[in-house]
């Protein structure tokens, strides 16, 4: 299994410093940048980021110190390294008290170099780490509150309501920006498991060779770059609640180890040998249609009826037009706060004829950026993204008969209960919607 290689980049005017170190970075599997040129260097943090920065103290017309400065400033995350001759510790103990890292002095063998490279690696993904579970413990707040006048979505929360009692799967399914995290929250927090952690996972934004990983984590040297033992996602879940994202995008692999979890609640990290057991309750969504995933087998039979004890299907926003107006007040106070605008009829008007394929996700950005833009204490339909704005124009503009059918298509799948329903709508076969959905990208 691979991991996330360093990036890191290396300022120094001597060659032969800047070729042994590249050497050595190129036996550890980082991917390194050699820079011989301060001014240059400038350059390349302006344009990248990296993990680490290696750079000299003694350097002209740029010192050390100032090239610190700019990286910190640049991108605070990025771990510095000071290197230095004998004569220059005092300077580079300064630099640490300015956000280097540590400091190496030269001269160094290949060894030395190897062994301190690995340390500030880890010590950076370490950082990183716990920034990141930083940042998940501060969103573990109380949901939102789901905003909602549809009565079949009201429905759905109060089902979603009675589950929570217990510890019974389930599965979310729903198009892109319809609410699932939300919902999923919400059955954690109305649980009795509420006090104990809500985790979420994003299946579909991670690497396959590290969902693995990810999900039950990893023992020290099970894989090139596994510095430490790393507790996975479940294990940071125990007694609370994980929420899978896009769970028809995991690999069949990883299905199987997560149906195993869901019958035992037991499992392996990646490289032990060591079963632990886990006591979590699954909540998992996808955006994709079940039935066609499991038809195409993307999904596993057996997963799914794991996971599908409780099935609850999200609405799309264009099937709830009662929900655009309480949804467009509900963001503006939240993102203008205590100076709320007041929205102009015809935005409202162009709000409430657009199709929404984003849907409340698509909304919420549409508004986050119309309050930015209206500086008079009113949202004009000028502030609104411009395919927001073209919604209340002509209906009719001459389009291809290619684009025709797209749009004709789209729209039908938009009014359809299922793919079943829109194939009978359109008077061809389901295989035949199926090639033209995807020759469409539908």
């Amino acid at each position: 299994m691979a991991t996330r290689s360093a990036k890191v980049l290396v300022i120094d005017d001597e060659p032969n410093i800047l070729k042994t170190v590249g050497i050595c970075f190129d036996a550890l599997g980082f991917q390194t940048r050699l820079c011989s040129k301060p001014q240059d260097a400038l350059d390349l943090i302006r344009q990248e980021k990296f993990d680490l920065a290696f750079v000299d103290l003694k350097m002209s017309p740029i010192d050390g110190m100032e090239v610190l400065a700019r990286i910190k400033e640049r991108t605070p995350e990025t771990t510095v390294i000071i290197i230095t001759a004998h004569g220059s510790i005092d300077s580079a103990v300064e630099a640490v008290k300015k956000g280097a890292y540590h400091y190496l002095q030269k001269p160094f063998d290949f060894q030395e170099l190897q062994l301190f490279a690995t340390k500030a690696w880890e010590y950076h993904e370490l950082t990183r780490e716990v920034q990141e579970l930083r940042r998940q413990i501060s969103e573990s707040r109380p949901a939102e509150e789901f905003i909602t006048r549809n009565r079949y979505m009201l429905d759905l929360l109060d089902l979603a309501a009675q589950v929570a009692e217990g510890s019974i799967s389930v599965i979310i399914e729903g198009e892109s920006g319809t609410g699932k995290e939300l919902v999923a929250q919400f059955i954690h927090e109305k649980s009795p498991r509420a006090p104990k952690p809500f985790v979420k996972v994003n299946c579909a934004a991670m690497p396959e060779t590290l969902l693995e990983s990810e999900l039950f984590g990893h023992v020290k040297g099970a894989f090139t770059g596994a510095w430490r033992d790393r507790e996975g996602r479940f294990e940071l879940a125990d007694g609370g609640t994980i929420f899978l994202d896009e769970i028809a995008e995991f690999s069949s692999a990883v299905q199987v180890k997560l149906l195993r979890v869901l019958q035992n609640a037991e499992f392996e990290r990646v490289g032990e040998n060591r079963t632990r057991r886990v006591d979590v309750r699954v909540i998992a969504a996808t955006n994709k249609n079940i039935d066609e995933a499991l038809k195409e087998e993307t999904l596993r039979e057996d997963l799914f009826y794991r996971l599908n004890g409780v099935r609850l299907k999200l609405l799309p926003l264009r099937e709830r037009p009662e929900d655009i107006l309480p949804l467009t007040q509900y963001f503006i106070t939240k993102f203008a706060k205590d100076n709320s605008p007041e929205i102009a009829p015809e935005a409202m008007k162009a709000l409430r004829a657009y199709r929404w394929s984003g849907n409340v996700r698509e909304l919420e950005n549409a508004v986050q950026r119309s309050v930015l833009l209206a500086r008079n204490g009113v949202i004009e339909i000028g502030h609104l993204p411009e395919e927001v704005r073209s919604a209340t124009e002509q209906p009719y503009p001459i389009i291809s008969l290619e684009e025709a059918e797209k749009l004709h298509i789209k729209r039908v799948l938009q009014y359809a209960s299922d793919y079943q329903q829109a194939a009978e709508m359109l008077g061809i076969d389901p295989a035949t919607l199926w090639r033209k959905r995807k020759k469409y990208g539908l």
